[in-house]
């Protein structure tokens, strides 16, 4: 909710600096959207003149797929250019996304990130770690590279 609501605003931004006219925003309007994780009440921002077609979320549009906030999430996270993210979401989508779009959105989403990054961990830290030693195995007259794996864990 709260990325599909940042890129709303980011989409109004980007649209109210292109727009030839003077306008401005004019507060939010409720969405209520289906999900696949259940329903969800959306603030969709407007603008005076009325001009602001958004694209990631249709006017009218009921139903949002998770797939593009993961998708989206997924490749900032992978640390993707924000050409190459709008290149797939449009490839993927069929939605244009400027390059100006995907920077508002992310930009306002490190403080979030940041917040989760120092968010207080419980007492108790359950890992694995896996480890492998890689060996020369002569099999039918032919080496290959093999590789035995351990997983210590500590609970």
């Amino acid at each position: 909710k709260q990325l599909t609501e940042a890129a709303l605003q980011a989409e109004l931004e980007a649209h109210l600096e292109s727009d030839e006219k003077p306008n401005r925003k004019n507060g939010f309007g409720k969405k209520t959207l289906k999900a696949p994780s259940g329903s969800f009440e959306l603030n969709t921002p407007r603008d005076r003149a009325g001009t602001f077609e958004p694209q990631l979320i249709k006017k009218h549009q009921t139903y949002l797929s998770d797939e593009i906030e993961r998708k989206i999430l997924s490749l900032f996270g992978l640390g993707m250019a924000y050409q190459d993210i709008a290149s797939h979401v449009a490839e993927l989508y069929g939605l244009s996304v400027s390059n100006a779009t995907i920077s508002a959105v992310t930009d306002k989403l490190i403080p979030e990130l940041k917040q989760w990054q120092q968010r207080p961990l419980g007492s108790h830290h359950p890992f694995l770690r896996l480890e492998a030693i890689h060996y020369k195995v002569k099999t039918d007259g032919r080496y290959e590279e093999k590789a035995v794996y351990t997983v210590p864990g500590l609970n």
